[in-house]
């Protein structure tokens, strides 16, 4: 095997002569509405893998490395054009043999609003664009901020029939004012004929928009339906809701992840998250629906065919975090279009694709509700398939502890295990640390799963990490007397360190507040409060007064911090204003900063939907120290695989900053290269004049890692 050390950062592979000279796209990020992200592309086999090399590249020169820019978009390939986005959003037209741009549209240099200059808006991550066409109309979807653009892809200008001149904003027509709630998406939209049907990323925090699936006319953006998540009265699953009025309050239950369009059935199948605040419930009592749900719509009406929840009453943060694959399988001697949908606690539910209906045996099984929260009310059961086997390791014993690392460190983490509770994959949060596993980030994530129509196999990569996510309470009342630094502290509590912990030490993918007054003052300072920033939303609910507060703790203003806090009095809001939060998103690491739990902390999985059974498993990824010793550790990762009909998964995804091409019987790895920042992101396969190409999108930023952005190709010489 010959391994290629490239300093590149995003790839495509291209192979030689003797090609069909038929041209093969990849119009839709997975590849297809069915999302397998599966090619039928030949060209590139086990064969002759490993003598790919560059054919070109393309970098779009925004990377932002200071706050951590990245690129996790799956491009599009339609008529020999790449089309993706760049870490400041930028949507980008590149020839795809080439890698010679042909335009960029920049959504922050937009003048569709009659603003000259640069407009702001808090930046999200992106991970796809939406092609559509009806003649020669052709238009490239995709979202920026909370705005919804439409993009000529002849002149790469904005659509001036479309919303309002060329964009419309999400905000609009939830059926609740949201205008100073967080409202973007991170996920590109499905076609269904003449309607572009979009989710959206709303904040996990009690100040969530609603959820609700909307879908638009392509030509004028005018919405034609909408899919309540959280249901009004009348609705079904409205009395799955204990609190009749929870609709006009609680937010989230929201498709962020995107969507699976079975075209002949018209049916939309949309996976959505918890319901909002993700880990104290005593708000949204009941099993909440539509929240944690596979939902089958009618793609052109919007209305309800079948759900099936596969969780609870969520406090987890267990939202389905992809799209199902659609899938066709053996079951009982017969073929059966089934839908399969990975989970973040490593389950895969195979279900039949018009009814909803499990393949494999599904229990509900009591799991335990007493818990130290108050206002909390657990749900008594939680679904759990029979089969296809856990993908990932679903509960952490003192057994599965770290002893890789110096016996002091390994003694430390048997300490704090003991401190924590655990021992069931459905433990309630609690104040003392409730270990969450295989973690907040997976199992499954984003990236989604692959599938090989001939062996029946789904790949799905995973993560596990354990995490600990502690309960504190929070005062709901405003003391009569406050100087700035008491009030920044109280507010600090209520709306920051759920990500940035108590001490603002950071945790998990926030950052550390610790320094923050080296790089912002008060004016900028507040922009960002008021603008957000990628995982960040925008605080708009606060006033400039609690702001300054807020700023002037942070920010460790001493002069500041002794003035008198005078704020308006507000009404308390019992559903925003919630006497619990959590302490921080935080790993369980040892004191060297490696997961508490022993290798793999990242896997490649072949799930057989024939059998149900795992037909191979291997780490993926590798930790630089361990493998000096020999120890492939496997690592965490973000973007998922592409399986060929050519005998291959291509995935990048790892930490390590590798793209890897493994045999997709057996696992077997027969390339791999390396690349300048890690590529979290998926791959996309296309053909162009007879060449084969693949695409990864390297922008690093997560992890620690440096971040990129570049496209590059690969070809075969």
């Amino acid at each position: 095997m010959k391994i290629l050390f490239l300093p590149i950062a995003l790839i495509l592979i291209a192979c030689g002569p003797g090609a069909d000279k038929r041209y093969t796209g990849w119009k839709v990020t997975g590849g297809t509405k069915e999302n397998t992200r599966y090619s039928s592309l030949t060209q590139i086999d086990t064969v002759n893998v490993s003598k790919l090399a560059v054919g070109w590249t393309y970098s779009s020169h925004d990377a932002d490395t200071v706050n951590h820019s990245q690129i996790q978009c799956n491009p599009i390939v339609v008529d020999g054009v790449l089309y993706g986005t760049s870490p400041q959003l930028k949507l980008l037209a590149i020839d795809a043999a080439t890698g010679k741009e042909k335009w960029v549209y920049d959504p922050q240099a937009s003048k569709t609003d009659g603003m000259t200059g640069r407009q702001r808006f808090a930046l999200n991550n992106n991970r796809g664009v939406t092609y559509w066409e009806d003649g020669d109309d052709k238009r490239i979807f995709f979202a920026a901020g909370s705005y919804l653009f439409a993009i000529d892809v002849k002149t790469g200008n904005p659509v001036q029939s479309f919303g309002d001149n060329g964009r419309i904003d999400m905000h609009e027509g939830l059926g609740r004012d949201v205008k100073d709630l967080y409202v973007a998406s991170t996920s590109p939209g499905i076609i269904y004929k003449n309607l572009l049907i979009m989710g959206s990323r709303v904040s996990e925090a009690s100040d969530a928009a609603p959820g609700h699936i909307r879908a638009y006319d392509t030509r004028t953006g005018k919405q034609q339906w909408i899919f309540h998540t959280i249901p009004q009265p009348g609705e079904l699953g409205f009395d799955s809701w204990e609190d009749s009025t929870a609709y006009k309050h609680i937010g989230g239950a929201n498709s962020w992840s995107g969507f699976s369009l079975d075209e002949k059935r018209g049916i939309v199948y949309a996976p959505t998250g918890s319901a909002s605040f993700d880990f104290y419930g005593g708000m949204r009592k009941g099993a909440n629906l539509f929240a944690n749900c596979i939902l089958a719509l009618n793609a052109e009406t919007g209305k309800y065919i079948w759900h099936f929840q596969t969780m609870h009453h969520d406090v987890w943060d267990k939202d389905l975090p992809t799209p199902p694959a659609l899938v066709t399988v053996m079951h009982d001697g017969k073929k059966i279009d089934a839908i399969a949908q990975p989970t973040k606690h490593g389950f895969v539910f195979v279900l039949d694709r018009e009814t909803g209906k499990p393949l494999f045996p599904i229990e509900e099984v009591a799991v335990p509700v007493e818990t130290e929260i108050k206002g909390e009310k657990l749900y008594p059961t939680q679904p759990v398939p029979s089969l296809p086997r856990p993908f990932a390791r679903q509960i952490l014993t003192e057994a599965d502890l770290n002893d890789l690392v110096p016996d002091s460190s390994y003694q430390d983490l048997k300490k704090r295990f003991a401190t924590y509770h655990s021992g069931n994959l459905f433990t309630p949060p609690s104040t003392a640390g409730t270990v969450y596993f295989p973690g907040l980030d997976g199992g499954a994530e984003w990236g989604g799963p692959a599938f090989d129509t001939s062996s029946g196999l789904l790949y799905v990569n995973a993560n596990e990490m354990p995490w600990v996510i502690g309960m504190v309470e929070v005062k709901i009342s405003v003391p009569e007397k406050e100087t700035f630094l008491e009030a920044g502290q109280r507010l600090y509590k209520q709306y920051c360190i759920a990500c940035h912990g108590a001490n603002r030490e950071g945790a998990g993918n926030y950052p550390t507040l610790m320094s923050v007054n080296k790089k912002y003052d008060e004016k900028t300072f507040k922009e960002l409060l008021g603008g957000g920033r990628r995982m960040m939303p925008a605080f708009t609910m606060l006033s400039s007064e609690e702001s300054s507060a807020i700023a002037s703790f942070v920010l460790d203003q001493k002069k500041e911090q002794k003035k008198k806090f005078e704020s308006a009095p507000v009404a308390i809001d019992l559903f925003r204003q919630l006497p619990y939060t959590i302490t921080g998103y935080k790993k369980f690491l040892s004191k060297e900063g490696y997961p508490a739990i022993k290798p793999p902390w990242g896997t490649l999985n072949a799930v057989n939907l024939n059998t149900g059974e795992i037909a191979w498993k291997i780490p993926l990824g590798e930790n630089a120290e361990f493998k000096k010793k020999g120890i492939i550790t496997g690592t965490e990762n973000y973007g998922g695989p592409i399986v060929t009909a050519g005998g291959l998964v291509f995935i990048a995804a790892t930490s390590d900053g590798k793209f890897r091409a493994f045999n997709k019987k057996t696992g077997a790895l027969l390339w791999e290269t390396e690349l300048p920042v890690p590529a979290f992101a998926t791959p996309a396969m296309y053909e162009v004049n007879g060449k084969q190409f693949i695409v990864v999108a390297c922008g690093g930023g997560k992890l620690g890692a440096r971040s990129g952005d570049s496209y590059v190709a690969f070809a075969l010489p």
